[in-house]
């Protein structure tokens, strides 16, 4: 009579454990790489925003007071989408100085890249950050003496603790800075102000907050 071959119960059951135990040493190391991987991305994708900033300024193709100063931009201009503030007489910035990925920011102005959420905001006459690229924004709430040396870029992660733990900034200086606070996640962002040392106002005009609290009481630190 032959024998069937194949596995015992308990030969099954030994897999199995084996296979748990590399699971579960693989798998948060595969979940650490991937944030890892997504802060990093982010922190590259601030430093493009912030060249493609300042070639957009240079190019003055943005100066609403025509004093022959540019002002800074927003995704949607800066990645060609659409004339520069609005005006048909200027056009569209041919070469963009971002990628495409950036033309269609949602109702909120985020653009979504790698599990992060960015947000491009610009001043008003107080200083106040506005969202650059909302559905509901209005050029003319844009500062145009203040929009010639003031913008910042925020990045926090679509899903904390899933696709990233750090929130970051960058503004006109160029220096990217970042803090851990569990709820920047999703739809839920910093405020204007939360990087800035400034605690009392909503002003993106201050210092950036290195190495000290920022305007939403988190520490600040330097991204090297």
């Amino acid at each position: 009579m032959r024998r069937e071959a194949g596995f015992t119960l308990i030969e099954l059951m030994i897999v199995v454990a084996i296979i748990a135990i590399i699971a579960a040493i693989a798998i948060p190391n595969l979940l650490s790489a991937r944030l890892n991987a997504n802060e990093t991305a982010a922190i590259a994708t601030l430093r493009n925003i912030s060249s493609a900033q300042a070639q957009f300024q240079a190019t003055s193709k943005a100066d609403t007071d025509n004093d022959g100063t540019g002002e800074f931009g927003a995704f949607v201009e800066l990645s060609g989408a659409i004339d520069v503030r609005n005006d048909s007489n200027v056009g569209k910035l041919n070469p963009p100085v971002i990628s495409g990925a950036f033309r269609t920011p949602d109702a909120n102005g985020f653009v979504s890249r790698s599990g992060y959420y960015f947000r491009i905001m610009l001043p008003s006459v107080t200083g106040t950050g506005l969202v650059a690229d909302a559905a509901s924004f209005t050029w003319t709430n844009i500062d145009e003496d203040l929009a010639e040396t003031t913008w910042c870029c925020y990045a926090w992660p679509v899903n904390y603790g899933n696709s990233g733990n750090r929130t970051f900034m960058v503004n006109q200086t160029g220096d990217v800075v970042s803090t851990e606070d569990s709820t920047y996640s999703g739809t839920t962002g910093p405020g204007a102000a939360a990087g800035f040392y400034q605690p009392a106002t909503s002003s993106i005009t201050g210092l950036t907050a290195v190495g000290t609290a920022g305007g939403d009481t988190n520490v600040w630190r330097q991204v090297n």
